[in-house]
């Protein structure tokens, strides 16, 4: 389990090894290498998503390690609470960046003609932050849409037994 400490509250997640073993496991490298303190959620969706994982609060993007495949045809559905690999037009491009659905977001599944959205593992503690932070008034900055106004930051991401 690893656990984002926010700066609005403590999130816990539930990484699935088993259904999503790359996905799980390139989350736990940028975890445990402290690649993730100090971002921010740079976009935030009211009944869609949050994003994080990749930017900081000035809007400058980390530099990532290489990109990973897709494991989207897992049978892990894009619902509420569950975390997913966010990733370009090509479904092979997922880096840092990952987002939790704030509702049933079954469109981003995979089909013959969708190549979905990796999940690999879910919110299992904190969903009231996860709630919290998608009311944050947004706006443009850093040429992004949809980003708070206020910073909502990963202060820290520790493993728990």
């Amino acid at each position: 389990m690893i656990v984002l400490n926010t700066n609005h509250g403590a999130i816990t997640l539930e990484l699935d090894f088993d259904k999503a073993p790359l996905s799980a496991a390139n989350f736990l490298d940028y975890a445990k290498s402290g690649f993730y303190d100090g971002t921010i959620f740079h976009r935030v969706i009211p009944d869609f998503m949050v994003q994080g994982g990749g930017f900081l609060p000035d809007m400058s993007e980390k530099e990532t390690r290489d990109p990973i495949a897709s494991e989207s045809r897992n049978r892990l559905h894009n619902t509420r609470g569950t975390v997913a690999m966010a990733r370009t037009n090509d479904p092979d491009s997922a880096t840092s960046q990952f987002f939790v659905n704030v509702r049933n977001n079954l469109r981003l599944d995979w089909t013959p003609s969708n190549p979905g959205y990796t999940v690999f593992g879910e919110v299992i503690s904190g969903m009231s932050v996860v709630d919290y932070i998608v009311t944050a008034p947004t706006g443009p900055a850093g040429g992004h849409q949809n980003v708070p106004v206020e910073a909502i930051s990963i202060v820290e991401v520790t493993r728990k037994s």
